[in-house]
């Protein structure tokens, strides 16, 4: 054995100084504190003295000496495989002999150190870890045993893959039983322990936990009363997680734990009754849900009824007290990273606007600033997602408590009893009609509660209404609604600023033109708003208006309205710099803007072009430059790049040919040609929609190109990045049909993949529809090459294109189907009865594609005879048979 390592006096006297100094508050002594551990790095010792000070220098402080600990542990992140192996060999028994130490500061520093060490890949090349661990939960000695379970819990939590994985010769088949029986310990510290080391392996259903199921769960139903509050916590987290994957295992007892859930869910424990409470939203998931839960529902409503009201602690951290605070300005801190979502091309729908296949995002985050997960929200989401399990049948045991609270004196209570409402409004929908038509206005008098978080929540929960709302005469509730919600967009209190607005956004989307009316009132509200808001609203702000825009279309494009809209929005644009991401909202709100002003927009396009193409060039120079010395230059930010795209999109869409000037004045198209290419999805996707729309708008400038292009747009047709393949589809199509017969040469690169696609089992609608289009305008042009590939795509083909409004797309697409059938009228006889059906969407063909439509029915009707369509024609379904008899005649 080599002899002990010994630290040199003064070496140790120099870091226990950097490490008092480490703990300064002032900025510029940590950076320097920074830069001179960076130097020590450069001495292989430099981690010995570390571990020498957090294990034996017994008389320095517990902070100073757990901090050492810290610094070492990113030392090991950073650059173990460099530790000498002297060094990583005197840590790791410096470790393992001081786990037990007697401060719970170092114990918890030290299992940190270990778990660190562990996964740097060295379970493999410590194998006396885990032993020794398991070895040390056995001693009499209670630090030693607390501190080598901490270690195993954070291992366990860091490492569960490998731990179950052949690669350590499967220890979890002595650890798991090991484990197992420290549930009864009689310490809670170290039964805690316990279940949380188990509780890992449960969603991975790992082997040797499968293996001792059942007494898990006998030992979990033991502990369940337990007098701990953190023990009874992992209980209630196992069960819910064992819902999810052993619900055979729980069946025989689910009488028992739902009772024993709901009296959790009540824990005077907050963190218990929190993880209790998730139990109830897992069940939800579960098919079984409704026959193990409805002799319950009566005892759990209102129980999540209750968890819905502010705790007194909430209200302090909302500073619910705080009435006004529109002048005080933001923490930057509070201000959420938003996500730029890219275009998407999307096809529209019979009876209604464009179908997005969104996630819903009225969510319940009306107080997103407390820790973002409470009782609260869990018991809201849990009620929200029983509702829509049980539908109407919840409403026998809301209603009774639904009257009580919304009319009661405590603006707390009546607070939780609006947030129910709000809830259950998309399970309840059609047994709350009913009602509606006196809970709407008695809301709306809500609006103007001397609470601000009563005017909040009320403003969610009406936008929960929105949809209903705008089906009734609008002068009877959406009128007093948008004279109310405007109000609250003005509001003097910020959490009811940001709630109103989000729900006027919600409103505009259910509206749409039934707005057109009260735009001179909106754009009034929204524009002042502009001078009254801090930094965090305006960002929804700037939303509420790229929806008003999206959603009243041209009805925008009026001079009074333009003036009135346009100079805050330049005047915010002029402000920003290119570096902030504050661009990215107000970029989408153009976007929208300048697609519903068309012709309206273009005293403001040019400038607005000019930096979107310099904002995408800047991106790439930038990225070109770390790509060459990553040392010296940062990685850009895309998303700049991606919203420079979208607005470019927006900008053709809107102007159309108009926008000629611009792009030949521009290298917009090298930009393009190096975006298309890029490693990032969404740039290629906002790229793709950008060579759609320049496509319709300007060809003259895109053809020069297209050589380039198509081999790109060919290797893009990979169904895995759903919206890149969408948008690449869709400027194909667009491309051929300015072509014409010029595609030929590029139909070789495309054809296969997009059949390839059509005929994808789970391939999303909106690709479906895309690719069908671009099928169908390959064959338009080069009837010849495409249509002896007819059999392979016909069937699929129709029914994915019966659902799409009449439109242009729509249009071009039969017209290809039509001639290929004439080419190769043999492609389609097998599937002839899909034909037909997509015939019959049309509502009103142009009166050359009827003609089509007519001559190919009547020739295939020809072709068998009289006798033969009879017996054909009978499989077809009734409004078939009377729609194609009544517009073709066969």
């Amino acid at each position: 054995m080599e002899c002990e390592w010994k630290p040199d006096e003064q070496g140790l006297q120099q870091i226990l100084q950097l490490l008092k100094e480490s703990q300064s508050p002032d900025t510029s002594t940590q950076r320097s504190v920074q830069q001179r551990l960076e130097q020590l790095n450069q001495y292989p010792d430099f981690n010995n003295y570390l571990i020498f000070v957090l294990t034996k220098l017994k008389s320095e402080d517990e902070p100073t000496r757990s901090l050492s600990g810290l610094i070492l542990k990113n030392n090991v992140k950073a650059h173990y495989q460099n530790f000498p192996n002297g060094v990583s060999d005197f840590i790791k028994s410096e470790c393992l002999q001081n786990i037990g130490d007697t401060s719970p500061l170092i114990r918890a520093t030290v299992g940190i150190l270990i778990t660190t060490i562990a996964s740097k890949g060295e379970l493999q090349n410590w194998p006396e870890l885990l032993p020794k661990l398991c070895l040390l939960l056995d001693s009499e000695d209670y630090n030693t045993c607390e501190g080598a379970f901490g270690a195993l819990q954070k291992i366990c939590e860091d490492s569960a893959e490998i731990l179950d994985s052949d690669m350590l010769d499967r220890p979890l088949n002595i650890m798991i039983p090991k484990f197992l029986q420290f549930f009864k310990h009689s310490s809670p510290k170290i039964r805690s322990h316990a279940i949380a080391c188990v509780n890992q392996f449960i969603i991975s259903r790992t082997q040797a936990l499968m293996l001792h199921i059942d007494p898990f769960i006998e030992n979990l139903f033991a502990l369940a009363t337990d007098e701990e509050p953190e023990v009874r916590k992992n209980v209630c987290r196992a069960l819910v997680m064992l819902l999810e994957v052993r619900l055979d295992r729980l069946l025989p007892h689910m009488h028992n734990i739902i009772e024993y859930m709901l009296q959790r869910t009540q824990d005077h424990d907050e963190n218990v009754a929190l993880e209790a409470c998730e139990f109830w939203l897992t069940l939800a998931e579960q098919p079984v849900c409704k026959e193990v839960l409805c002799g319950h529902l009566s005892q759990l409503t209102p129980v999540l009824v209750n968890g819905m009201k502010y705790s007194e602690i909430d209200i302090i951290l909302l500073k619910g007290d705080i009435e006004e605070d529109e002048a005080i300005p933001d923490n930057e801190q509070d201000i959420r990273p938003r996500f730029h979502r890219s275009r998407t091309v999307a096809q529209q729908h019979e009876g209604d606007g464009i179908e997005e296949e969104e996630d819903e995002e009225d969510e319940l985050d009306d107080d997103d600033t407390i820790s973002d997960w409470n009782l609260r929200k869990c018991s809201a989401a849990a009620l929200d997602v029983l509702a829509n399990v049980f539908r109407d049948d919840l409403l026998l045991h809301i209603l009774p408590l639904l009257k009580e609270l919304l009319f009661h004196p405590d603006w707390v209570v009546k607070e939780s009893g609006i947030l129910v409402l709000g809830a259950i409004a998309e399970g309840c929908m059609q047994g709350m009609i009913p009602y509606l038509p006196e809970l709407i206005p008695h809301l709306i008098q809500c609006l103007s509660d001397k609470k601000a978080l009563v005017r909040s929540i009320t403003c969610w929960t009406l936008s929960r209404y929105a949809h209903w709302v705008v089906s009734q005469p609008p002068d009877i509730y959406l009128k007093p609604l948008m004279t109310e919600l405007l109000k609250r967009i003005l509001d003097s209190n910020k959490r009811v600023q940001e709630a109103a607005c989000s729900a006027f956004a919600t409103l505009e989307e259910e509206a749409c033109t039934e707005l057109v009316p009260y735009l001179a009132f909106i754009l009034d509200t929204l524009v002042f708003a502009f001078s009254k808001y801090q930094h965090k609203n305006l960002l929804i702000l700037y939303d509420a208006i790229g929806t008003l825009a999206d959603s009243v279309g041209h009805h925008l494009n009026k001079p009074e309205y333009i003036q009135m809209l346009m100079p805050p929005l330049i005047q915010k644009w002029n402000q920003l710099k290119d570096e902030d991401k504050d661009l990215f909202p107000l970029l989408e709100c153009l976007s929208s803007v300048a697609t519903a002003l068309q012709s309206g927009f273009l005293p403001y396009c040019e400038p607005v072009y000019q930096r979107c193409v310099n904002l995408v060039q800047k991106t790439l120079a930038q990225a070109m430059l770390h790509q060459s010395q990553p040392d010296q230059y940062e990685a850009p930010d895309k998303d700049f790049m991606i919203v420079a795209l979208d607005l470019l999109s927006g900008l053709a869409e809107g102007l159309g040919g108009t926008i000629e000037q611009l792009v030949a004045r521009s290298n917009i198209l090298t930009l393009m040609y190096q975006c298309m290419q890029d490693k990032m999805p969404e740039v290629r996707q906002s790229s793709f929609a950008l060579l759609g729309d320049l496509t319709k708008a300007c060809f003259q400038h895109v053809k020069p190109c297209i050589a380039d292009f198509m081999p790109i747009l060919g290797t893009n047709l990979n169904p895995e990045f759903i919206s890149v393949c969408n948008n690449a589809t869709w400027a194909i199509g667009e491309i051929s049909i300015q072509m014409g017969p010029e595609m030929q040469p590029y139909i070789a690169m495309v054809l296969h993949q997009l059949v390839e696609i059509i005929n994808r089992p789970n391939t999303p609608k909106t690709l479906l529809e895309n690719t069908a289009i671009t099928i169908g305008r390959l064959g338009y042009v080069c009837p010849q090459e495409v249509a002896p590939m007819l059999q392979q795509f016909i069937r699929p083909w129709c029914t994915s294109l019966r659902n799409i409004r009449d439109n242009e797309e729509k249009d071009s697409a039969f017209r290809g189907i039509c001639t290929m059938i004439s080419v190769n009228p043999g492609g389609v006889v097998q599937d002839f009865i899909f034909f037909c059906d997509a015939v019959a969407s049309w509502v009103n063909p142009k009166d050359d594609l009827r003609d089509m439509f007519y001559k190919i029915l009547h020739g295939f009707k020809n072709q068998v005879g009289e006798e033969n369509w009879r017996r054909f024609s009978d499989q077809f379904p009734m409004p078939l048979k009377e729609r194609l008899a009544a517009f073709y005649g066969v």
